[in-house]
């Protein structure tokens, strides 16, 4: 037996992705008494500046909008109860195809091995229980993502450590009741084109593919309030304008592919620490 508290570590790309896919298991389990450690691996600086500018807009300052964005990120974590906050500040590569991705200094060009040593330093100090990142393809395509899950497997690779090792993922059924929320919400909407249906048909998962659907209903006005304290993005003024009924609605389950696993809990499970407590 030790004293050591059990530990989640969630590796993320950008500051906000820790809201959108793990804002209500980090809310929930920190509730619980277990230590969670959110890895931001860029600065963002590729996000929104003043006014929803884009980078190479007039009035768009990388280095502003990570300062900025470093303050919702601390925001966030309060609100989320997160014990502890690691940064990697790798410049944000943008989305693929921009030239952001090549810049020096980038994440999506840092060499895996570099990023992956000094996530393994991380990884050794706090010795996580559970560790959550992205799925191969950064679960929509987008290189900072990709990368995040690169460095984590990697870094895994280089620890003595055997954690639960999860992946973010949605499965179908909720991918499909979320764009039935947008039309929802923007009648506006042109009706997508079949190539983007199909593309977004791909996201996720089949229902019963997927081994971990854990139940955050209780903590779903913390995940709307840390995504709210990412209120410079313009991405997350449609959850918001949900508002935090019909958020948690959509929002109150988190899911997760169970990649790796030393316990030989069940799957189906209905928590990230099944077999560790």
């Amino acid at each position: 037996m030790t004293d050591r508290p059990l530990t989640l570590m969630a590796v993320h790309a950008h500051p906000d992705d820790e809201a959108t896919s793990t804002g209500g298991v980090l809310a929930r389990y920190a509730a619980e008494g277990i230590r969670t450690v959110l890895v931001t691996c860029t600065d963002g600086g590729c996000g929104d500046g003043p006014g929803g500018s884009k980078p190479g807009d007039p009035g768009h300052d990388p280095a502003a909008v990570a300062r900025m964005r470093r303050q919702e990120l601390e925001e966030s974590c309060a609100v989320l109860k997160i014990s502890d906050l690691e940064t990697l500040d790798y410049a944000d590569s943008g989305m693929m195809g921009w030239p952001s991705n090549d810049a020096p200094g980038s994440f999506w060009r840092t060499p895996v091995a570099e990023g992956a040593a000094r996530l393994a330093e991380l990884m050794r100090a706090y010795r996580p229980d559970v560790v959550v990142t992205y799925d191969e393809n950064g679960f929509y395509g987008h290189p900072d993502h990709i990368q995040a899950h690169r460095i984590t497997m990697a870094a895994l690779e280089l620890t003595e450590l055997t954690p639960k090792v999860y992946w973010t993922t949605m499965p179908h059924s909720g991918m499909r009741r979320f764009g039935e929320i947008m039309r929802e919400f923007q009648e506006d909407m042109p009706e997508p084109d079949p190539a983007e249906t199909a593309a977004m048909a791909e996201i996720g998962l089949p229902d019963d593919q997927i081994t971990t659907w854990v139940d955050t209903t209780a903590f779903s006005d913390q995940k709307f309030d840390s995504l709210a304290a990412h209120a410079s993005q313009g991405e997350n003024i449609f959850f918001l304008k949900m508002g935090k009924e019909r958020f948690g609605e959509l929002m109150g389950t988190e899911t997760f592919l169970r990649v790796k696993d030393a316990t030989g809990a069940p799957v189906p499970e209905n928590d990230l620490f099944a077999g560790l407590r």
